[in-house]
């Protein structure tokens, strides 16, 4: 369903910064079952919310890592080690933050576990009901095990946070809030300083950025806690993922999965010896270097092409010609009306009278690579969206609705309804 980039960066790529000498890694055999050479994403690849193919300049990072870690001097492994401390010190620069306020974590998920855990105060953390699964589960393990209790919230109508909402929600046991800076269904951007606002300085802010990070400008300085995996619109893959613990927060978080790797004397002759300062000593193990080297490259990507404000303005124009193409089409759009700044790279469509699986195969068939929810289908697009994408989408579009069957189009007359829409396309977990 997804094309990802599977690259072999020549030599002179897969040098580390101020290295000339590294050579890349000889090639493994080649069976029948071994993907294809290397391509960039479909021309109408629309899913970047569900998984963003790397980008090479992440791709390359990463397998000039792997190539130091096929090496033996001691000096190239420094040199592996080092990528995590430039990862953390990009990702700083991009979160207003200290680089000893960002760790990285094996991924959004480990991350928010890993904040769960080390909330261990008495009281309840909000939950806003219908929160991508990962934002949801940590908080009820943790509930009764030392951590607060959980009290989901519902949404104000199709927003899935408000500041008025958190408003008359907020009561004195509340502790904290745990929020996705965008929803990863509807799109909704989530006011981030305005909820920090309600809350005040001494409730914590957990925002779970992964479809906002690398998409469009988040209010994350308003964040007490932030993480975010690479494998979106990050474009990195999977492996690492930006934990940002803010200094002013640091009393509220004792290091619950806090391993070896966070603490100062990890061979000192009593144990736990004293955590480390920062946001390292939630750490269980060392980091995933040649995910960091990915993650860190591709914020070093964003950051030169302009930062959030340039890459999201290019999504955002490139997601309003698709909706307004699907308009058009006659599609309801899910959350339509939302101001400029409340939409994120996520628009949500349906066609009525249209069975969706129908939609959503044509859409493939054409070369249109979307997520269905349910009766949903979610459109993502990236900066680097080509132009020829919108005509690709508003083409598929037009032989659902016309029946047009000109050479080219997509035939659907027979395409069988789907018997139930329960379950999404694709069932990645990643959705």
């Amino acid at each position: 369903m997804n094309d990802q980039i599977h690259p072999r960066a020549p030599e002179s790529d897969l040098a580390a910064p101020g290295s000339t000498d590294l050579a890349a890694p000889e090639p493994a055999d080649r069976t029948v079952s071994d993907p294809a050479p290397a391509r960039g994403p479909r021309a109408g690849y629309l899913d970047h919310a569900r998984v963003g193919p790397l980008s090479r300049r992440a791709a390359a990072a990463f397998v000039a890592a792997a190539g130091l870690a096929t090496r033996s001097d001691p000096a190239d492994l420094d040199r592996l080690f080092a990528l995590s401390d430039a990862a953390r010190s990009s990702a700083a620069r991009l979160l207003d933050a200290r680089p000893h306020e960002i760790a990285l974590a094996p991924s959004t998920s480990n991350g928010l576990f890993t904040v769960a855990a080390a909330l261990q105060e008495p009281g309840t953390v909000l939950v806003p009901r219908g929160e991508f699964p990962a934002n949801v589960y940590p908080w009820l393990r943790f509930a009764g095990r030392g951590g607060p209790a959980v009290r989901l919230v519902d949404p104000d109508g199709r927003r899935h946070i408000t500041a008025d909402l958190l408003r008359r929600n907020l009561t004195p046991d509340v502790t904290a809030l745990t929020v996705s800076a965008v929803d990863s269904l509807t799109g909704h951007v989530a006011p981030l300083a305005a909820l920090k606002e309600v809350l005040g300085p001494d409730r914590l802010l957990v925002v779970d950025a992964i479809q906002g990070l690398g998409a469009v400008p988040l209010e994350a300085d308003a964040a007490d806690v932030l993480v975010s995996g690479g494998q979106k619109w990050l474009r990195a893959g999977w492996g690492a993922a930006l934990l940002l613990i803010r200094d002013r927060c640091a009393d509220h978080l004792a290091p619950g999965l806090g391993g070896w790797a966070g603490v100062t004397e990890p061979f000192a002759a009593r144990h736990p010896a004293p955590p480390l300062p920062g946001a390292a000593a939630h750490l269980a193990t060392n980091p995933d270097f040649p995910a960091a080297a990915a993650i860190g490259a591709a914020v070093d990507e964003l950051l030169a092409e302009g930062g959030p404000a340039a890459t999201g303005a290019r999504i955002r124009a490139t997601l309003a010609e698709l909706l307004d193409r699907a308009r058009q089409a006659g599609a309801e759009i899910l959350l339509d009306g939302l101001g400029p700044r409340e939409r994120a790279g996520i628009g949500t469509f349906r066609l009525p009278g249209h069975d969706p699986v129908t939609v959503h195969r044509t859409l493939e068939a054409a070369g249109v690579i979307t997520t269905r929810r349910d009766e949903w289908i979610r459109l993502s697009p990236h900066s680097s969206t080509p132009a020829a994408a919108v005509e690709l989408f508003a083409e598929a579009l037009h032989t659902l609705t016309t029946g047009d069957t000109r050479p080219g189009s997509t035939r659907t007359d027979n395409t069988r309804p789907s018997d139930t829409l329960t379950l999404q396309e694709p069932t990645c977990p990643t959705t």
